[in-house]
């Protein structure tokens, strides 16, 4: 419930918005992310210097029945990827000025030595999640913590997760099915670009997974059950950012997974998120739909790694730009219409 501060606060913000050298509300969607912004910071100068985007990869175990196009190998090869600088991920967030960081959360193999690389494994790879949980309830708790400082760490203002996972969609699948109390089918996708004989092998796959539990399951039961390690430091994050005061761009269909998730467990932290884009995956329309979210972009994205939250990112500087340095109609000396005495 808004206190009597949070109400003056808002609207003091919306004075602010509404007094700049502009009709009210031309700006569209960019004056409500202002607010949302400068509610967050709790201030009606808000600012945007700084955000940071870590990807979490870890290994499913389900991805042993087929589930995706590629072979589970390549989530530890796209890590190698992202420490070499060659990812989307790392490409995009260069240009857009935006920090990087990559963590290991349980990529199957040898642990990998490298200067850059964050190194949170909490196992080698989830169990399969067709035939039994993904994790124990003590490696779900340890995920949620490791993801919730990270999360709650650096002083950048805005923050961005993304994730890497052979079978990642899979798991987001299922944990979305099982929150939603959603038939698994209907949000059942391509992911990584299956063939339609693989589609259908995965829907046969999760359908049988799906078997293995209530139709409707808590946040910690259905991400122990069917999460990755990287999408559970991935809710964890959100929830740790969000408790630090910061805003926090939401990607694609697997974080939106993630958020649903951190929102059942923290619902307070809903006033930090910015859906930043629609993907084309049809379970992330869902799943928004679900969270009555409405992302600023729709690209046709479907890569994660945090590639659509980044893209958000220079939105959310104008933003701030906007409330922060443009001139109002008293400032500038420009006649307010609202002013004026019109009969």
């Amino acid at each position: 419930m808004p206190t009597k501060q949070s109400s003056a606060l808002q609207q003091a913000i919306w004075e602010a918005i509404n007094s700049k050298t502009k009709p009210v509300g031309s700006l569209g969607r960019l004056e409500a992310l202002a607010a949302q912004l400068a509610s967050v910071q709790q201030t009606l100068t808000p600012t945007a210097g700084r955000c940071k985007l870590t990807v979490f990869a870890a290994d499913h175990g389900i991805a042993e029945a087929g589930v995706s196009a590629f072979p589970q190998e390549v989530t530890r090869q796209m890590l190698s990827n992202f420490l070499a600088g060659g990812a989307a991920a790392n490409v995009l967030a260069q240009a857009l000025g935006v920090e990087f960081a990559v963590v290991d959360a349980g990529v199957r193999g040898q642990a990998m030595a490298h200067p850059a690389l964050i190194s949170r494994r909490i196992g080698n790879g989830t169990n399969n999640s067709a035939e039994r949980a993904a994790m124990s309830a003590q490696q779900f708790k340890h995920a949620l913590d490791v993801g919730t400082l990270i999360g709650s760490q650096d002083e950048h203002e805005v923050a961005c997760y993304g994730e890497m996972g052979i079978a990642n969609t899979s798991s987001a699948s299922l944990v979305a099915a099982k929150l939603l109390n959603l038939p698994v089918a209907r949000l059942v996708g391509r992911g990584s670009g299956i063939d339609d004989d693989g589609l259908i092998r995965k829907q046969r796959v999760l359908d049988a997974a799906a078997q293995r539990t209530p139709a409707q399951l808590g946040p910690q039961e259905a991400m122990r059950e069917y999460g990755g390690f990287e999408t559970v430091m991935l809710t964890g994050a959100i929830m740790g950012a969000a408790a630090s005061g910061k805003l926090v761009l939401i990607d694609g269909f697997i974080a939106t997974v993630s958020a649903l998730a951190a929102l059942r467990l923290m619902p307070e932290a809903r006033s930090h998120l910015v859906f930043a884009h629609r993907s084309a995956e049809a379970a992330h329309t869902a799943v928004l739909e679900a969270l009555d979210a409405v992302p600023l972009l729709d690209l046709d994205l479907r890569l994660g790694e945090g590639t659509g939250a980044l893209l958000a990112w220079p939105l959310v500087r104008a933003a701030a730009a906007m409330l922060s340095d443009m001139a109002s109609f008293d400032s500038a000396g420009v006649s307010d219409h609202t002013s004026l005495n019109l009969k």
